[in-house]
């Protein structure tokens, strides 16, 4: 079973965030530009983001959108709980 901790998911957040801030570049600003909703990017930090939203980051940012994803712990499956 793969698990992504709410780690994970700001683990997403922080590197978006460093890569607008190489660029100069804020959040708001990075919002703006991938066409997406004020305070969308900071609801990472609690949740997953949408694939297209990630995406449109990803362009505005000009990053491939694999460099913003953070792989999920691998975490054995308890066979007890399967019974």
């Amino acid at each position: 079973m793969f698990v992504c901790r709410k780690e994970r998911r700001e683990m997403v957040y922080d590197k978006v965030k460093s890569l607008a801030d190489e660029r100069h570049i804020s959040i708001m600003a990075l919002e703006s530009k991938a066409g997406l909703k004020n305070g969308t990017i900071g609801k990472w930090r609690k949740s997953s983001p949408m694939l297209k939203n990630l995406q449109a980051v990803a362009n505005a940012l000009e990053v491939n959108v694999t460099e913003l994803i953070v792989e999920c712990e691998h975490e054995p499956i308890n066979s007890e709980d399967d019974n």
